[in-house]
């Protein structure tokens, strides 16, 4: 009807699952074999014809279901809401999720509750984006400086980044933007792989990955290491002798070890010129994370991706704890929360090299780094955005890597939309691919105890490994 007013009429939630454990694709030493699952959220309005806005909350397997409840309970938030005026500020209605007093008791602003509110916050920025026809790192780069200012929560940072002086680097980040914009779309942004490294993979998959990778145009590959330390020296020499020595090679503990311990590991791999060492420790031990980025120079310390809000970083920013800044997409309170990141560490120097990989996490955080580069910081000088190859082909918008770099999306939006038979196949538990494996369903804790499966440590079983290989 003329002047009616277009509004968000639902917000759908689905649980979807891959079986990812089955090749360890994604193990680790914290984590060793891992579901790759999206809790997903659509935003439906009554606009005719108008977009929807997609987003997902990464998990890895089991607590899904947790994730999925989450988002839910934020729906009375989001339905009923102008879809032009929550595009217009998504900053509004991130306020009021983080606001929510009752909810926001179970954080404050971390964990379940808070990656839900990211999860709805980035599909409001797809919405967003779509309808300005724009891919969201271009209308976050040619938004107004004063606009972005206004969709960041200083709140709890301004001893660190004050509301003028946010304004004041995105002012200086306009300069040679059109500049940059015709340079990334011509060449890209560059992006490192750990697709060769995870610690299920053995020593003939690992050199044949990381050569292809080096083929491949990549100039950084990424270790998982943590669980066995003569284990890591012979992959670390495995590694280093199939990418030669001009080719950086980081590694990542997934917060494996204590301080002293992550001191001890890291100067034993140092023979192999790690450029940094990641995730050492707990992602909330900022001076453990201090104690060690001493200690192990020039070996960089590199941490974020379960950092749960915009203080931490501060913090770590603030203590000197960090080299590398890893911000996730999906893990804070989204894109509004992900700008105050942003702004951090180009405040204090540091460059952002982003956590991807997962489900969809390289589609979403490829904008993200884009825009810091067009529109921030300036430069992707020790900048990379990480990349894994795998479960791509289930978005419609998926990433595209040339020689080495991330090719900038051109499609309206925030490439965060999943094939719609990838949602029917994958829906946990009723999807064609889980109810058709009988073994695959069996995913409650009960099910793996009688299946023989010993979680304790962190360490499954041999009934467990066979059944995933």
């Amino acid at each position: 009807m003329p002047g009616r007013t277009a509004r968000v009429t639902a917000v759908d939630t689905y649980d979807i699952r891959f079986p990812t454990s089955r090749g360890l694709d994604g193990s680790d030493a914290m984590n060793p074999d891992p579901d790759y699952s999206a809790a997903y959220v659509v935003l439906r309005t009554d606009a005719e014809g108008g977009p929807e806005g997609h987003g997902f909350a990464f998990t890895i397997g089991r607590g899904n279901e947790v994730q999925v409840a989450a988002i839910h309970a934020l729906r009375h938030h989001v339905v009923g809401r102008s879809v032009e005026e929550v595009c217009a500020d998504p900053g509004t209605l991130y306020r009021d999720l983080v606001g929510d007093s009752q909810l926001r008791w179970l954080g404050p602003e971390k964990g379940v509750l808070h990656m839900a509110i990211g999860a709805v916050v980035n599909a409001v920025w797809d919405l967003a984006a779509k309808r300005a026809g724009k891919p969201l790192w271009r209308l976050l780069a040619e938004a107004e400086p004063e606009w972005l200012v206004g969709q960041v929560d200083f709140r709890h940072l301004t001893d660190a980044l004050t509301p003028g002086e946010a304004l004041d680097l995105l002012r200086r980040g306009r300069r040679g933007a059109a500049e940059r914009t015709a340079r990334l779309l011509e060449g890209g942004y560059p992006a490192y792989t750990t697709s060769p490294g995870w610690l299920g993979y053995d020593d003939d998959k690992l050199t044949r990955l990381a050569a292809r990778a080096v083929a491949d145009g990549f100039r950084q590959i990424k270790l998982k290491v943590g669980a066995d330390l003569d284990d890591d020296v012979r992959r670390c020499r495995v590694a280093r002798s199939a990418v030669g020595p001009d080719v950086r090679m980081a590694v990542d503990a997934n917060q494996r070890w204590d301080v002293a311990e992550a001191i001890r590991w890291t100067r034993a791999l140092a023979e192999f010129g790690p450029y940094w060492v990641e995730e050492p420790t707990s992602p909330d031990d900022v001076l453990g994370h201090a104690a060690i980025r001493r200690a192990v120079a020039p070996v960089k310390v590199a941490t974020g991706e379960h950092v749960p809000n915009r203080i931490v970083f501060k913090q770590l920013l603030q203590a000197d704890a960090v080299d590398i800044v890893q911000i996730d997409a999906a893990r804070v309170g989204g894109v509004n929360e992900n700008l105050a990141v942003l702004l951090l560490a180009a405040r204090y120097g540091v460059p952002v090299c982003p956590h991807a990989g997962g489900v969809g996490l390289c589609e979403l955080v490829q904008h993200l780094s884009m825009f810091d580069y067009v529109a921030l910081s300036g430069t992707t000088e020790d900048r990379v955005i990480e990349y894994v190859d795998h479960l791509h082909e289930h978005f419609l918008d998926p990433v595209v890597i040339r020689e080495g770099h991330y090719t900038a999306p051109t499609a309206p939006g925030f490439s965060a939309a999943m094939r719609p038979e990838s949602i029917a196949r994958y829906t946990y538990p009723g999807g064609a691919f889980w109810a058709a494996d009988p073994g695959g369903t069996r995913n409650t804790a009960e099910d793996r105890a009688r299946d023989g499966t010993r979680e304790r440590d962190g360490t499954a079983s041999e009934t467990a490994k066979g059944r995933a290989v």
